[in-house]
């Protein structure tokens, strides 16, 4: 039986979701290099932060992986990684996403 510390489990929530976050949906894409090649995968975010965001992409990825992030209602393009992979669901996988910049105007939004 393994006992779990109420306020070790909070302090990780909090670490892994720190910061301001907003209930948007803002199309994007994801870009990654493979073989040489750039590929790509349509998704839309959940929650956004200055640091990241929450989304739904249709393409599984590794945590760790490299990406760039599109905005493709603004078409501004960050440089990002998966740090977190959820569940599969019907429109595609749940993605943690880090920008490698905090980019307030990233998503068009103030937070």
């Amino acid at each position: 039986m393994v006992r779990t510390d109420g306020l070790a489990e909070k302090a990780r929530g909090e670490h892994i979701r720190a910061g301001e976050r907003l209930n948007s949906r803002v199309e994007l894409t994801v870009e990654w290099e493979e073989g040489g090649k750039t590929l790509r995968a349509k998704g839309y975010t959940v929650d956004i932060s200055p640091k990241g965001c929450m989304a739904i992409v249709e393409q599984g990825l590794p945590v760790g992986q490299k990406l760039r992030v599109v905005n493709s209602m603004s078409g501004k393009t960050a440089g990002a990684t998966l740090i977190w992979r959820g569940h599969e669901g019907r429109k595609g996988w749940e993605f943690g996403v880090e920008l490698e910049e905090s980019a307030r105007d990233f998503w068009g939004v103030e937070f």
